[in-house]
C-alpha cells in the first residue's frame, strides 16, 4: 500500500460548484450524484471547499430564528462562496496513498480534492476511496478458504 499513489484510487473528474453556487443548488447536486464534498472553483482554481455537513449546519442555523418564507429566502441567498472551507488540505495525483490518509485522519477530515500545480482540481481523494481500496488490498492478500468436500 506504501508505493499506491493518489491517482489510483481518487475520483475524477470531481464535481466541482462556483462561489456562487446557491445553498439549495449544492445541495441538490450533492443529493443527484450521492456526493459529500464540492470543491469551490473560480477561475480554474481552487477556493474553498463545501461538505454536506456544512450545508446542514448553515440550514439548521438559518432555520432557527425564520418562519418558513424567510427561510426559503434566506437560504436562496446563501452561496458555497459564503459557507466554504478556505484552508483546504489537498494533495496531488502523485503523493502517496498514506500521505493523503495521514492527512485526513490528523485533521479531521473526510475528502482532500486533488490538485495540479496550477491549482486546478482534478479529483477527489475521500474516506470512501479509502475504504474501497482497503478492502481491495485485503481481498488480494487473502486466501481462498479451502472447499468442503461431502
Amino acid at each position: 500500500m506504501e508505493r499506491t499513489r493518489v491517482r489510483e484510487i481518487m475520483t475524477s473528474p470531481c464535481v466541482v460548484v462556483t462561489p456562487d453556487t446557491t445553498l439549495p443548488a449544492a445541495n441538490a447536486l450533492m443529493k443527484e450524484k450521492r456526493i459529500r464534498h464540492l470543491p469551490v472553483v473560480e477561475n480554474g482554481r481552487l477556493v474553498g471547499i463545501v461538505s454536506r455537513g456544512d450545508l446542514r449546519e448553515a440550514s439548521i442555523g438559518a432555520s432557527l430564528n425564520a418562519d418558513s418564507y424567510e427561510l426559503h429566502f434566506m437560504l436562496s441567498r446563501l452561496t458555497a462562496g459564503k459557507l466554504m472551507t478556505r484552508k483546504v488540505f489537498t494533495v496531488t495525483p502523485d503523493a502517496p496513498v498514506v500521505f493523503a490518509a495521514e492527512l485526513m485522519t490528523e485533521n479531521k477530515i473526510s475528502g482532500l480534492p486533488v490538485v495540479d500545480p496550477q491549482g486546478g482540481v482534478i479529483g477527489i481523494v475521500t474516506e470512501s476511496d479509502l475504504l474501497k481500496m482497503l478492502v481491495r488490498k485485503i481481498r488480494e492478500t487473502e486466501e481462498p478458504e479451502p472447499e468442503e468436500k461431502p
